[in-house]
């Protein structure tokens, strides 16, 4: 494992070595122990894209978190949401009839198809995708 106290170093490294599948870089006191709980923070490459959310887990009032179409065509559920995050999107659904499933068979209530949110997806090893924020419509519902 590598490294190193000098910031000009990390940040090249940073930069350099995504191309080769390292997904970030984690910050930490010099003296700090890996430990449950730990104070230290993970930087990874982030690129966000829009995605048109299609259904939610949770309540229409109270979503916990969107299963959302990315632009390759998969359906992902989010991770759970701020509750920051889900109070400006609640008012947005609108529920349709049924359940749906996404790629990865989590189930879900769908919703029409009209709110776009940014989200960033695939940033680890992980299927992760976390919503950044509501893009549009910003008007009413």
């Amino acid at each position: 494992m590598w490294s190193t106290t000098a910031l000009d170093e990390a940040l090249l490294w940073f930069e350099t070595l995504e191309g080769i599948g390292v997904e970030g870089i984690v910050a930490k006191p010099p003296q700090s122990a890996y430990k449950a709980g730990r104070v230290w923070t993970k930087v990874r490459h982030a690129d966000t894209v829009d995605a048109t959310v299609v259904g939610f887990t949770g309540t229409a009032r109270h979503p916990r978190a969107l299963a959302v179409r990315l632009s390759d065509g998969r359906v992902a559920l989010s991770q759970r949401l701020t509750t920051a995050l889900s109070s400006v999107i609640a008012p947005r659904l609108v529920p349709q009839p049924g359940r749906a499933f996404t790629n990865a068979g989590d189930s879900y209530t769908p919703a029409r198809g009209d709110t776009v949110v940014e989200v960033v997806a695939g940033t680890t090893r992980h299927a992760v995708v976390t919503v950044a924020r509501l893009c549009w419509p910003v008007a009413g519902p």
